[in-house]
């Protein structure tokens, strides 16, 4: 038996869903698309969605949507995917490491603070592992320096802060569609927004910059019902029929994989209450995870030694993440002497334990067991 740190939960209806837009007149972008749109929309309470090929190309679209370009700096957490940066570095724009709080792994808004410049124009908090960023402090900085916010929101699509879902608020909020994400559609993205106008950019850069609505037209030549202009560099972002259809259908899922991952989590918290040699995961008052990563800190044992053996175990332990001024590319790159104190202490003692809805009790049990153990 191997147990991975995360996996998809694929039910009859999911394929059927699947089935029936392989059957129907639409493959690409259609009708499931817009519906996928709306439900996710509705569900965070934001005005807008744009649905996208990945996660990837979510942050890429909400960064060119807010305007990120050569010269500007966009300040973000290193205890993220790459992509969190990258999405900057593809715009021209320069990312700015900000450490994190050593309590909820998220990036720290009074180290925000010491990282702005007069480059400064966005920044992309990380809701971590699911845990909501402290975005009452975020967003007071941003409103104070005049900056954009664009929340990754990869880990955290039904996560709550002070009462509303993750997506209500900032100008746009990505989400990610992976296999290991909170729902899945193979691969696909979102970004949402309560803003007409970034509304109406994210849609150009989905697609090659390029509109068929006679009010964004700047030439309205009076051509034919063919007529089409591209007005940005845009790109072929598109998500299909297929995956959206899928999406739909997980949607419908939600809430009981978020209420199994609650109780998932519960259980770890209990097992390991008490063990001084395991830091478990805090979760901000006033806040509902998504729980998608359930971290542990090894204090006393070597991180390389413990997460060996559970691999051996068939435990598919993991590390999220390395920070990522580390990577070579990174280091290559004018970020050799990046250092973020709070973010290297946890890298050197963090593991990620599996958790995902179709997780039964009895694998967390040997999960537990064997951690322990070790």
């Amino acid at each position: 038996m191997y147990i991975p740190y995360g996996h998809q939960t694929i039910e009859e209806d999911d394929i059927q869903a699947v089935v029936d837009v392989l059957r129907s007149d639409f493959l690409t972008t259609g009708p499931a698309v817009e519906k996928f749109e709306r439900k996710v929309a509705e569900y965070v309470g934001a005005g807008y969605a744009v649905a996208v090929s990945n996660g990837t190309a979510a942050l890429h679209v909400a960064c060119l949507a807010a305007g990120i370009g050569e010269g500007d700096e966009v300040i973000t957490t290193p205890i993220t995917f790459a992509a969190s940066a990258n999405c900057v570095l593809y715009c021209g724009g320069t990312p700015v490491f900000a450490d994190i709080d050593p309590i909820t792994y998220n990036i720290d808004p009074k180290d925000i603070e010491r990282k702005i410049t007069d480059k400064t124009k966005a920044i992309i908090p990380v809701h971590f592992t699911g845990q909501p960023c402290e975005m009452d402090e975020i967003r007071q900085i941003a409103e104070k320096h005049h900056l954009a916010v664009i929340e990754d929101g990869a880990h955290a699509l039904g996560a709550e802060y002070k009462g509303k879902k993750i997506g209500s608020f900032s100008n746009m909020v990505t989400f990610s569609f992976h296999p290991v994400k909170p729902i899945t559609t193979g691969e696909g993205g979102m970004v949402v927004t309560n803003d007409e106008k970034l509304y109406e950019r994210l849609k150009l850069f989905r697609s090659h910059g390029i509109t068929r609505e006679e009010s964004l037209m700047q030439q309205k030549a009076g051509e034919g019902g063919w007529y089409y202009e591209q007005l940005e560099l845009g790109y072929n972002y598109r998500m299909t029929d297929i995956q959206a259809a899928l999406g739909c259908s997980q949607m419908d899922k939600l809430e009981g994989f978020l209420a199994r991952r609650r109780q998932l989590a519960e259980r770890y918290h209990q097992a390991f209450a008490g063990r001084p040699n395991l830091v478990v995961p805090k979760q901000l008052e006033n806040t509902k995870s998504g729980w998608h990563l359930y971290v542990v800190q090894v204090l006393e044992r070597d991180r390389k030694e413990v997460f060996a053996a559970l691999q051996e175990a068939g435990i598919g332990a993991n590390v999220h993440y390395i920070p990522v001024y580390r990577h070579p590319y990174y280091r290559n790159h004018g970020y050799q002497e990046t250092f973020c104190p709070q973010a290297e202490k946890l890298y050197q003692h963090m593991v990620s334990l599996p958790l995902y809805p179709g997780m039964t009790d009895g694998m967390q049990d040997f999960v537990i067991e064997n951690l322990l153990k070790i």
